[in-house]
């Protein structure tokens, strides 16, 4: 089929993130939240829903949900509740799930986000509200039976529901990281999407550009990755339209995704109408929320990355590229801020994080907390540079990596150790260079001819003669200064 008939549509996509919040009880009971124990030893008769039992609401749920809000721009609802939501699933202990329906806690809020080619764009979202997880069912641990796991069952959810406001897979993926890194930065969830504690949900219908009337959706359940999402989204835009065009209706299904294939399959029918039977939770009382109470989370929340991103722009002069680099992750933001506490040279700072730093960080599979150089000793390391005492790259190659191996040791006591420290002794920088130009006379013949780009040629000579320790710009000036001389 012609990619001109695919410009005929768009797809329209509405995304439900799930996202369980580190606190270290379930959301109604007192048992664990850990994640990794043995099956079915995180419970109690409360998350089992035993008859007579009653939920009591944790209050770091409540805090978690409002910090998540107030992070992308929701109202906060002062008056909410919990509701019940009917249905049957095995690893649905009560045979309900308490979350909430009419009265979410947060609404109306929104995030931007950046397209490649600089483009913003708005994504609303509707609500954000409370719920406890289902169980897990296991059904590749034996060949015949599935397993039930209900450790999982009543561990906290923020459901994070956005309008269908996203219009590429490009956008998707944005979006959800943008969402990833605000759960990290306030951290209510580590955002792993891998392990369960991050999952999406993607409601994809297309229609003709243009269009005011949506299509008729699917929703695509429980994906475990970002990349995975985009896939989905691209691989239905494409399904969709093609049935489209063949004259066939979109059927309102819920969908698994194959990450093996790319494809897409019907898990259930969907029906249009709504058959949870929600009703108002009787067992939990309404949650009335006060202005104060609100005001002292707002003031507790951390530099959240868009003020972050500001910051390094208009107060460090970063470019948008550094800045948007350093805040992916909050901990190397955070190293790097400290690094600004110590040196006034930011550029060198974040070109240190972004080069040495991260590359050992990836080298040895570690976080930044693990990281054995303190802040300060990177600070140092760019006041040796930014004095002349020692060159860019004897600092990389030879200073960075005894740094590492020596943390107690400051970095200038190092460079004295080995010597690093620039010669400032012109007389012998000069013996380098001459002895560079009688190794290479033909080359100086052609320098002088007009290629001027041998320099860098003689310059690397020098510099293994020097073993590293000269000053580049005085040496290129004494350079120069020499091949004059021999014209």
């Amino acid at each position: 089929m012609l990619s001109t008939v695919y410009d005929k549509y768009e797809v329209v996509v509405g995304l439900e993130v799930h996202a369980q919040l580190a606190t270290k009880s379930k959301i109604f009971s007192s048992d664990s939240a850990q994640f990794g124990i043995a099956p079915n030893t995180n419970i109690n008769v409360i998350s089992l829903g035993h008859p007579g039992t009653l939920p009591k609401l944790n209050e770091k749920v409540v805090e978690y949900a409002v910090k998540m809000g107030l992070a992308t721009n929701c109202t906060i609802r002062q008056q909410n509740w919990f509701a019940r939501k009917n249905y049957f699933y095995a690893d649905l202990p009560k045979g309900y799930q308490i979350s909430q329906d009419t009265a979410p806690i947060c609404y109306d809020g929104h995030i931007v986000v950046k397209l490649k080619d600089g483009t913003k764009r708005t994504i609303r979202i509707g609500r954000i509200h409370m719920e406890e997880d289902a169980g897990k069912s296991m059904h590749d641990q034996d060949p015949y039976d599935s397993f039930i796991d209900l450790n999982r069952a009543g561990v906290p959810l923020v459901e994070i529901v956005s309008e269908p406001d996203i219009r590429s897979a490009e956008e998707a993926a944005l979006y959800l990281t943008e969402i990833r890194k605000l759960l990290r930065y306030l951290e209510i969830c580590d955002g792993n999407m891998e392990e369960g504690s991050m999952r999406c949900d993607a409601n994809i219908s297309v229609r003709l550009k243009g269009a005011d009337k949506y299509g008729n959706r699917c929703e695509v359940k429980n994906m475990n990755s970002i990349r995975n999402v985009q896939r989905a989204i691209e691989h239905e835009f494409k399904r969709q339209v093609e049935l489209i065009e063949a004259g066939e209706v979109i059927d309102q299904n819920t969908l698994n995704f194959d990450a093996s294939t790319g494809t897409t399959s019907v898990l259930r029918s969907k029906e249009m109408a709504n058959d949870y039977r929600y009703f108002p939770e009787p067992d939990l009382t309404p949650i009335s929320l006060t202005n104060e109470y609100i005001a002292k989370i707002q003031a507790e929340l951390p530099m959240l990355p868009e003020q972050l991103f500001t910051k390094f722009i208009e107060v460090l002069g970063l470019t948008e590229y550094d800045a948007g680099n350093l805040i992916e992750n909050k901990e190397i933001a955070a190293y790097f801020e400290c690094i600004t506490q110590f040196t006034q040279n930011y550029k060198a700072a974040a070109n240190w994080m972004m080069g040495a730093v991260k590359s050992y960080l990836n080298e040895h599979s570690i976080e930044i907390a693990e990281f054995p150089i303190k802040s300060k000793a990177i600070a140092d390391l760019i006041d040796l540079i930014d004095s002349g005492k020692i060159n860019n790259s004897v600092a990389n190659q030879t200073l960075f990596p005894a740094l590492i191996a020596n943390p107690s040791k400051s970095p200038e006591q190092i460079a004295q150790e080995l010597g690093l420290f620039i010669n400032s002794d012109d007389t012998e920088l000069i013996g380098f260079i001459d002895q560079v130009l009688t190794k290479y006379p033909d080359k100086v013949k052609e320098y002088h001819l007009g290629k001027k780009n041998l320099t860098g040629l003689f310059m690397g000579e020098v510099m293994k003669l020097s073993k590293g320790k000269i000053d580049p710009k005085s040496a290129n000036k004494l350079l120069t200064d020499q091949l004059q001389k021999l014209k």
